[in-house]
């Protein structure tokens, strides 16, 4: 697995964008230039929060995770990748967000009016734009919205398309270019001089990487032994179906000795990989 130098990331390292977004400040502001309205302040920040509410369930760590005063939820995500899978990881995270939000019992309409937002590095849709915003709208006429009050935002940086505001195409501009254009961009890239100056951050940084590494190699040494205990069984069964087939086909005397003769299992096991 590749891992970037510590002084090498950007503000496109989740592990980067979730320490600068520690300052409300620029939290508040990204979230401004983003969404296209005023917030009057964050009340409630929490650096990658983890939601993990029942034992069989996948849980999440959230790189942004905030409240404003009017009690909006917002999560941001950085993601350099496209495993394929991020509109129904978004409908999961903000299944769960809603979940964590209500208590049992409590009446459906004191859930929370909630921002799931993507900070993608490529286009996941393909149209060309900058922004993807999704709300619950009526097939039948658009008109009708749902109104559950969630929406979920897709940011694609490498459009060339002229529609969004010169703020935010600065910002987005700045995730791929790394260069500054505007007085918030230039600030960002100073957020992020300093984040990588911090030597806790960086033991931090280290940390994650190392156990991240001894978690795959758990993984891959776990898929190992399940390969051999697989491939243990699958050879074993093979065995008994060639002894079935072999009894059910009344073969001769000699057959049935060779079969139980130890050269001749020796032969069959190291056919099917089970002489080690």
């Amino acid at each position: 697995m590749y891992k970037k130098k510590y002084e090498d990331l950007r503000l496109t390292n989740d592990f980067i964008f979730a320490k600068i977004m520690r300052n409300e400040r620029l939290c508040k502001k990204l979230l401004e230039v983003i969404l296209g309205f005023e917030i009057d302040h964050i009340e409630y920040l929490e650096e990658q929060k983890t939601i993990d509410l029942l034992i069989d369930s996948k849980s999440i760590r959230l790189d942004v995770y905030a409240k404003d005063d009017r009690q909006s939820i917002y999560n941001i995500e950085m993601q350099t990748t496209n495993p394929g899978n991020l509109p129904k990881r978004s409908r999961y995270y903000q299944s769960l967000i809603d979940l964590d939000l209500i208590e049992k019992g409590a009446n459906y309409n004191q859930l929370n009016k909630s921002y799931v937002i993507f900070i993608c590095t490529e286009d996941i849709f393909h149209k060309g734009r900058h922004v993807y915003s999704f709300k619950n709208l009526c097939l039948e006429d658009s008109s009708i919205e749902l109104k559950d009050e969630t929406t979920k935002i897709f940011l694609n940086p490498i459009s060339q398309m002229d529609d969004v505001d010169d703020e935010l195409k600065n910002f987005l501009t700045y995730l791929t270019t790394g260069i500054p254009t505007d007085e918030f961009t230039s600030e960002l890239e100073t957020a992020v001089t300093i984040a990588k100056s911090n030597k806790k951050w960086r033991h931090e940084y280290m940390t994650l990487y190392e156990k991240e590494l001894e978690a795959m190699a758990e993984g891959r040494e776990e898929g190992r032994k399940e390969g051999r205990e697989e491939g243990l069984k699958e050879g074993m069964d093979s065995i008994c179906e060639l002894l079935k087939l072999l009894t059910a086909a009344d073969r001769t005397a000699d057959i049935q000795l060779a079969i139980n003769d130890a050269e001749a299992r020796h032969r069959l096991l190291a056919e099917f990989g089970l002489d080690k």
